[in-house]
């Protein structure tokens, strides 16, 4: 029934066309050992106007997830690019500790040089300097943070959901400003769980335009987290991306969303929010609170 609430927030989408694929590797880097990426567009797609990167789990491998009916539709309306990553760590002491998502030491480097790899193959020059969206699970979702964090005016959006080691703590206003959801399960390692919500109420605290729902009986898995991912990407897209499809991305109107209340699942505009002595989340529409409050268990 979540799933299905959830998918009514995004508007019905056009059958999917033939599409494209192209694959590009690179050396092993300071950080990262295999480095390897695969491009999805749909042939109507004449310009791409932003990429949607996906990143798998610890060391795992993300290219397949191109081939996932949800992204592609999501891509299909939105005029997407999808990426697919493959990042894995050099061996080390600490294999529980990914090295490669600390972005700034050489894996955020990759992943441009790939895009830029990528628009020469596809003869979409554009790709190379689309705004990004991420997802990702487990380490996906710290490595999405650690380049929100790195290169905030190339992301358009990102997703943090129930990783472990972060590399980053305090962002930039600019990061700030970044739309983010954060996920984490309620039976997840406490570890996990402790670092995640530190790191976001270090921010929120600051003003970060940034939600954290966490899943009851959840543990370390994706869950309703897809779903509401989808939702939040089809809410920001249009409200980050400049009409004309060039410029720098819009920034959003903090009093213009909405404030959830994680201990009441209270929801009200911003504007009108009260102040509290804990941290509240941000979402940039009334729809997209409910969903919210339906994935972390409240009541209409």
């Amino acid at each position: 029934m979540r799933r299905l609430r959830l998918a009514c927030l995004i508007l019905a989408i056009p059958s999917l066309l033939p599409a494209q694929s192209f694959d590009v590797s690179l050396e092993p880097g300071a950080n990262f050992d295999q480095a390897k990426f695969r491009l999805w567009l749909p042939e109507a797609t004449a310009t791409i106007r932003a990429a949607l990167v996906l990143v798998p789990g610890s060391n795992g491998d993300g290219r397949g997830q191109v081939e996932d009916q949800d992204w592609q539709q999501l891509a299909q309306k939105h005029g997407l690019a999808l990426v697919g990553l493959q990042i894995t760590d050099r061996r080390h002491e600490q294999m529980f500790i990914e090295e490669y998502v600390d972005v700034k030491r050489g894996s955020g480097d990759a992943l441009l040089q790939a895009l830029n790899q990528l628009a020469e193959k596809s003869q979409h020059p554009e790709l190379a300097k689309a705004p990004l969206l991420f997802w990702g699970m487990s380490a996906g979702g710290q490595f999405n943070y650690e380049f929100a964090l790195w290169k905030p005016e190339r992301c358009l959006a990102f997703v943090v959901n129930k990783g472990g080691i972060y590399y980053s703590a305090q962002a930039s206003k600019a990061a700030q400003m970044v739309p983010g959801m954060f996920f984490i399960g309620e039976t997840d390692l406490e570890f996990r769980n402790d670092i995640i919500k530190g790191i976001f109420a270090i921010n929120r605290r600051a003003g970060a335009l940034w939600a954290l729902a966490v899943e009851p009986g959840i543990s370390h898995r994706v869950a309703g987290s897809k779903a509401m991912a989808l939702a939040f990407y089809d809410a920001v897209i249009p409200m980050r991306l400049p009409e004309a499809g060039e410029g720098e991305l819009l920034v959003l109107d903090r009093g213009a969303g909405f404030i959830a209340d994680p201990k009441t699942k209270a929801i009200v505009p911003a504007a009108d929010a009260p102040r509290t002595s804990y941290p509240t989340s941000w979402l940039p529409s009334e729809a997209l609170a409910k969903a919210w409050r339906e994935l972390v268990g409240g009541k209409d």
